[in-house]
């Protein structure tokens, strides 16, 4: 059984450095505290329990994990940096 503390929304932008794609995504993020008074923590991703996204994020394309992680609203600039590079 765990003590849920605190829950927060983030969102993260991600670009794939294989494939070009890339995405947004929002994470309800949850701070627990188990029976020992470990903490933890949970994220969900569209009402699921998904791994954290700061630990080897997958590309939604491609299946790759080399993906760069940014804040939110990062991921145009992200792929014009990427185009202007490989293209």
């Amino acid at each position: 059984m765990s003590e849920a503390s605190q829950t927060i929304t983030e969102a993260y932008a991600f670009a794939c450095m294989r494939c070009g794609h890339a995405w947004e995504q929002s994470y309800e993020i949850t701070h627990h505290t188990d029976a020992r008074g470990r903490p933890f923590v949970t994220y969900h991703a569209d009402g699921e329990r998904v791994p954290s996204p700061l630990t080897r994020p997958t590309c939604l394309n491609c299946g790759e994990h080399v993906v760069r992680i940014m804040r939110s609203g990062q991921v145009r600039s992200a792929v014009k940096g990427w185009e202007s590079h490989y293209h």
